[in-house]
């Protein structure tokens, strides 16, 4: 199944948000420049029996999502999953402001986890919608 959600503006090309994430890895980018990217980008978020692919870890649901079909590859193939994998295909933004709230314990997001630049966004303001952040105060 693949479902790509709809958003204005301008959207983030997979190559450019894989460019963040190492260029934040090697500093020469800032967090806040990922995170705005990868709102503006479209992920692949791997299914298990219909419901988008998580762990917890830490006290917090990580929501797997992936920059492309490759790096989602690796995850697969590091699981050992299935030759096949359904996927979503969706605005990081939706993730953190529609997927995290639904959860309904703490979430975040793990972006290319199996991949050379890996990048938690974790629940916390400034990412995911207030309400749901643990450092609400």
């Amino acid at each position: 199944m693949r479902l790509i959600a709809k958003r204005s503006g301008r959207a983030v090309a997979v190559g450019e948000l894989v460019e963040r994430l190492v260029g934040f890895h090697d500093g020469r980018t800032d967090g806040a420049t990922v995170v705005a990217d990868f709102r503006r980008s479209v992920l692949l978020v791997p299914l298990n029996d219909g419901e988008p692919m998580a762990a917890d870890s830490g006290g917090v649901r990580w929501l797997y999502a992936f920059t492309g079909e490759a790096s989602l590859k690796s995850f697969a193939v590091s699981r050992k999953m299935a030759a096949v994998v359904d996927y979503w295909t969706v605005y990081g933004a939706r993730l953190l402001d529609v997927a995290v709230p639904a959860m309904g314990v703490p979430a975040g997001v793990a972006v290319d986890v199996a991949g050379p630049a890996p990048f938690l966004l974790p629940p916390v303001a400034g990412i995911v919608p207030a309400a749901v952040a643990v450092d609400r105060g």
